[in-house]
């Protein structure tokens, strides 16, 4: 079974992603792990990267194109990315939404900094993100059509998350 799960920077991505596959047995890969791989291999914070990478094409292929791979040769896998659902080939298509406040609390408390901050940081992380992908692949990352199932994280906590999740999986 390959999953995608997508969402923007505090909706719980990586949590759930963890939580799944623990509960299902099955591994999972990371965009954001890579992409904060690549901006630690350049010496760059991850809003440096990502400002870097709004005028390098190359980064979010390479991001893209190691996800699809790695999905093509698993059994079973969860991608989580922003983008995987629209390049893995897979069962369930997930996307995690979560209010903005939520979002800047979640990240100023992991990354210790203050939540002013961390909502300018994803302000501009995520304009440019937005425009990369647009140019790109022209993808509109506001556009949940793509999606099977669209879980606000703000309403359920993790356990719940990977709950609804499992759930629908049954049915699938």
């Amino acid at each position: 079974m390959i999953i995608t799960l997508g969402g923007l920077a505090g909706t719980g991505t990586t949590t759930t992603a963890e939580l799944l596959s623990e509960k299902l047995d099955i591994p999972y890969i990371s965009a954001g792990y890579v992409f904060r791989q690549m901006a630690s291999e350049r010496g760059m914070s991850v809003l440096e990267f990502s400002e870097f990478a709004e005028g390098n094409d190359d980064i979010d292929k390479e991001i893209d194109k190691r996800q699809a791979e790695l999905a093509k040769s698993s059994d079973n896998l969860i991608v989580e990315g922003r983008l995987s659902a629209y390049f893995v080939e897979a069962d369930l298509k997930l996307w995690l939404v979560t209010p903005f406040d939520v979002r800047s609390q979640r990240i100023a408390e992991r990354e210790s900094k203050s939540v002013d901050v961390a909502s300018e940081e994803i302000i501009v992380r995520e304009e440019s993100e937005a425009l990369r992908y647009m140019d790109i692949h022209n993808i509109d990352i506001k556009n949940m059509d793509i999606y099977d199932l669209i879980i606000n994280t703000g309403t359920f906590n993790p356990e719940e998350v990977s709950e609804i999740i499992l759930t629908t999986l049954k049915v699938i």
